[in-house]
């Protein structure tokens, strides 16, 4: 796992650390210094931490004109005993719709598990995003992930969404790409 970096090839056009408007502003990354684990498991640097023990982050794009942000995750998305999902949403994603950010791309390649809790802050954040006509995506969420997501329900309030690509793209286009499917889904 320590060699698994957040896809680095949009950081002439974003980083998180040097957005003011950005949860994770300021914060400074080692190249070689590795101190985050999941489990026992260390992490690559340039992943940051939101408040959960099993679960990481790197913000890869918000486009505050557009309305969006890509985020990228890497760990186990431990409801059950962390309750992530609260956490993600408090301080991550609602520092993001305080400024206007209502389309979230989170890109779920690298989550490895999935363990439930209970589904009041998926209906809170699916009914506040919808209300701004916003939405939220799980990408390329590993099969195995997927069979817990879904066996509990939470693609109701998250849409689970499979782009084998997505690293071609530029972030515009990608988020395009998105929003043109999930608006065709719709009508």
């Amino acid at each position: 796992m320590h060699d698994i970096e957040p896809y680095y090839n949009w950081q002439h056009i974003y980083l998180s650390e040097e957005d003011q408007r950005s949860p994770f502003y300021g914060v400074e990354h080692s190249q070689f210094e590795y101190t985050d684990t999941v489990y026992n498991f260390y992490i690559h640097p340039q992943w940051d931490y939101f408040g959960s023990k099993t679960l990481y982050v790197k913000v890869l794009m918000a486009d505050y004109e557009e309305g969006y942000a890509i985020i990228e995750m890497i760990g186990e998305w431990n409801d059950a005993v962390e309750n992530d999902i609260m956490t993600l949403k408090r301080d991550v994603l609602e520092v993001f719709m305080s400024e206007g950010i209502y389309k979230f791309i989170l890109i779920a390649e690298n989550v490895l598990n999935f363990h439930s809790g209970d589904k009041d802050y998926y209906e809170e954040l699916h009914e506040e995003l919808s209300d701004a006509d916003g939405w939220i995506v799980c990408l390329n969420m590993p099969v195995q992930t997927q069979y817990d997501f879904k066996r509990t329900h939470l693609n109701q309030y998250i849409e689970l969404m499979e782009i084998d690509n997505w690293r071609v793209y530029k972030p515009y286009h990608l988020y395009k790409k998105i929003n043109d499917q999930l608006a065709a889904r719709l009508s």
